[in-house]
């Protein structure tokens, strides 16, 4: 599914925001604030994958005006997979849809540096050293602006 904050159901917003914190603040114990107000803004899209329990996997798209690193205003972020349905390729799944939502234009991400692999595939080069954030080792990533779209 993919949704901007206007679409939403109270029903979509409690299973994904459900997911990102029994994942990012319980399961990985990040230190910093989960709900930044981003979600609301009416550019960013939600993406997700849902089953029989709930949201299993998740992502936002977010947008700034002012480009964030070279020329990328769209920011990828809040990539989840829920415990039980990880190892499936739903991440893989949700790159995809975003970048087929927004490929065309140059986008950024701040991937966890063990998960850089998967994006590198996608079309996406890390760039500047490893750096802590929320706790956890990251590396910026950048992918250029094109038409063609990977498989």
């Amino acid at each position: 599914m993919r949704k901007s904050w206007g679409q939403l159901t109270t029903e979509d917003l409690y299973s994904f925001l459900k997911l990102r914190t029994d994942i990012f603040l319980v399961e990985q114990r990040v230190d910093e604030e989960e709900l930044d107000n981003r979600d609301l803004e009416p550019s960013t899209e939600h993406v997700w994958i849902e089953d029989d329990h709930g949201t299993a996997a998740y992502l936002r798209v977010l947008y700034d005006d002012e480009a964030t690193h070279l020329d990328a205003h769209r920011i990828v972020g809040r990539v989840v997979v829920r415990a039980d349905r990880r190892r499936e390729g739903l991440a893989q799944v949700l790159m995809r849809e975003a970048i087929a939502g927004f490929g065309e234009e140059a986008m950024l991400l701040h991937a966890q540096h063990y998960v850089a692999p998967l994006y590198a595939k996608f079309g996406f080069e890390a760039f500047g050293e490893v750096y802590r954030e929320a706790g956890i080792e990251h590396i910026s990533m950048y992918r250029a602006a094109r038409r063609d779209q990977p498989a």
